[in-house]
């Protein structure tokens, strides 16, 4: 009966924050559908799984907005082939979102104790095309790049050009919050050779980016 219940109310986040909130790709909704996003929670916050805002996870982190997730997502404009790499594991529930709708993903976080909870959340879920790192996610993931899309769900307090431009293929997408810490836009970056062009998506609020090319602690 709860899974039921859970089920319906997910459906109901989908069609009230995303779907009539214009999220219209097909692929995008599909995925929120197979991931159950209550998963994501503490035992003790479950009931706050679906509501329209972000949530604590602890060590200072959050998990997004269900919207904020979906619009990020929608805008990398995904294909099965990709090898995205995702900035800020957290609780993992954005990786599971990547991992329906792309080929692999390398997802690092600082944090160990939430990079282990999300692996964990992961393999109960039978996602096997994510690997997972333990650093600083501000340089990225050197070894294993190019990169068809980057996601970072930080905000730096500027575009992390140095890093874009070595691990994001020629033609890539990336999706990131920048700006100070009480203002900051939603940015989509396309590669094109040797540039980086940028368009603002909307505004929004993310905890810091830490490290060496976002904020010091």
């Amino acid at each position: 009966m709860n899974e039921l219940k859970d089920a319906t109310r997910q459906e109901t986040m989908i069609q009230q924050q995303l779907i009539d909130r214009g999220i219209r790709d097909e692929l995008v909704i599909a995925a929120f559908r197979r991931v159950p996003r209550d998963r994501f929670f503490p035992e003790g916050s479950k009931h706050e799984a679906f509501a329209d805002r972000a949530a604590p996870i602890g060590h200072g982190q959050t998990i997004s907005q269900p919207y904020m997730t979906a619009l990020m997502t929608q805008r990398l404009d995904l294909q099965k082939d990709h090898r995205v790499l995702e900035v800020g594991t957290g609780s993992g529930y954005h990786t599971a979102i990547l991992a329906q709708l792309a080929g692999e993903i390398f997802t690092i976080d600082r944090v160990k104790p939430l990079l282990d909870e999300a692996w964990e959340r992961l393999m109960e879920l039978g996602i096997r095309n994510v690997h997972f790192r333990h650093g600083d996610g501000a340089i990225g993931w050197e070894d294993s790049a190019p990169f068809d899309r980057i996601l970072i769900a930080a905000g730096a307090p500027v575009l992390p050009e140095t890093m874009l431009m070595s691990q994001l293929a020629d033609g890539g997408i990336a999706v990131l919050p920048v700006g100070t810490l009480e203002k900051q836009m939603l940015i989509e970056v396309r590669r094109q050779g040797d540039q980086l062009i940028s368009t603002d998506i909307c505004s929004c609020r993310f905890v810091k980016l830490l490290g060496l090319a976002g904020w010091t602690e």
